[in-house]
């Protein structure tokens, strides 16, 4: 499929832009050539879509389902307990749900942890969206054997789906994995080439119980087994010092950063401008919807942002560019994509948001608008990889998944 989007903004200039099989071939202020569909792109700007590090996505199902609680007693006494009675079509009425609404704001790629991840895959092959996914691992003494079911289960069936969709590996925490878990948990990963995402330092007592069980804060933990590495994603990383953030540097780690998550539980306060200092890279991640309560990186940015600058006393720190680059070019990064610019050449991720939006207006500032004052209803078109996933805020059979989803939510609460 080829698009040729006429006369739209591009930053500073209008331009011409032509995607053909997947990535911006040309981009030129005239460019006569045919194409399959051509846009009149005179109301837009165009952007690099978004890209949501860390979601839970099923959990859409449980969106209010259990609010105002602290994390602990959220996640024993209400999320898991629900969780055991999940089925995989749960998963994928769940999953399809998150979908529509990433896609309606903007969000091309998600980084996703949970139950049942072929439910997942099916329902982002299906919609045309980019997914890392993880069987979630929790193995507390080392012997369920959930490392290797990986290996030999999910893993098996990813020629069964498009290069948009790959599995990753995925263990919980090191509070629900043990050392050997999570050694071969990373052996695993290194051996296959596969990139690894967990949960660290969400919590004080989390880091607490690490220290008083192994001596060691939990950076300090995993670095102990060489876990950590550009393969691996740190997600949340609330509660760590300056040597903390010393070792995933010199890692090359990067964090996913929740801010609504991590606001929603009192997890904590994420020091931003000391991971920035300390030179880590930094994405954004919504979290699950029942952690959140929605899938919105454009709500992540302003928070993000507003939450740094609060905290540093300093309304230099988070500055709009650098903030959506970390919902940008920095997701893409670890996600191993040639994607999150708008450059020849690159995958064709992108947006068309309505320049004289209300929230965008006046639109000399876009990147700020987008980071402080947007919302989704400004955004028009979404494009994953040359494919047109929403137009005219209209995305395929969005009537029909909130129906399914719906009836699956009533089922699980019933079981």
């Amino acid at each position: 499929m080829s698009i040729l989007i006429k006369h739209v903004q591009l930053f500073d200039r209008t331009t011409d832009i032509y995607i053909e099989k997947g990535r911006f071939r040309r981009i030129a202020g005239k460019i006569d050539i045919v194409a399959d569909t051509v846009i009149d792109g005179r109301p837009f700007a165009i952007l690099p879509a978004f890209y949501n590090m860390h979601t839970h996505a099923a959990m859409s199902l449980m969106r209010a389902y259990a609010d105002d609680i602290e994390l602990f007693s959220w996640l024993n006494d209400h999320i898991w307990p629900l969780e055991k009675n999940l089925s995989e079509e749960d998963v994928y009425h769940g999953s399809r749900l998150a979908i529509l609404e990433m896609i309606k704001s903007g969000t091309v790629y998600f980084n996703d942890m949970y139950w049942y991840p072929l439910g997942t895959a099916r329902a982002a092959e299906e919609m045309g969206i980019r997914a890392d996914i993880a069987p979630v691992i929790i193995d507390p003494d080392g012997t369920s054997g959930e490392v290797e079911k990986c290996n030999t289960g999910v893993f098996s069936h990813e020629k069964e789906f498009s290069p948009r969709v790959r599995f990753v590996l995925g263990p919980h925490s090191i509070y629900t994995d043990s050392g050997n878990a999570l050694k071969s948990c990373i052996e695993l990963a290194r051996d296959l080439g596969k990139r690894v995402q967990i949960h660290i330092s969400e919590t004080a007592s989390e880091v607490e119980n690490c220290i008083k069980k192994h001596g060691m804060r939990p950076v300090e933990y995993l670095d102990s087994m060489d876990f950590w590495g550009p393969d691996v994603l740190a997600v949340h990383a609330v509660h760590i010092n300056d040597r903390e953030r010393g070792i995933l540097r010199d890692n090359d780690v990067i964090i996913a950063h929740c801010p609504a998550s991590n606001m929603k539980l009192c997890s904590g306060n994420f020091q931003y401008a000391e991971a920035v200092n300390a030179g880590i890279l930094l994405t954004l991640g919504t979290d699950g919807a029942s952690s959140n309560n929605n899938l919105s990186i454009l709500e992540e940015m302003k928070l993000a942002a507003l939450w740094a600058k609060s905290l540093s006393g300093d309304p230099t720190t988070a500055p709009a560019e650098e903030v959506f680059g970390m919902a940008t070019r920095n997701g893409a990064k670890w996600a191993q994509l040639d994607a999150g610019e708008i450059r020849e050449g690159m995958l064709a991720d992108c947006l068309l948001v309505r320049r004289h939006h209300h929230t965008l207006t006046p639109s000399d500032h876009i990147l700020s608008n987008m980071v402080y004052s947007a919302d989704n209803e400004c955004i028009d078109t979404v494009i994953c990889g040359g494919n047109i996933l929403m137009r005219d805020r209209k995305v395929k059979d969005e009537d029909e998944i909130i129906r399914e989803s719906e009836k699956a939510c009533r089922r699980l609460l019933k079981k």
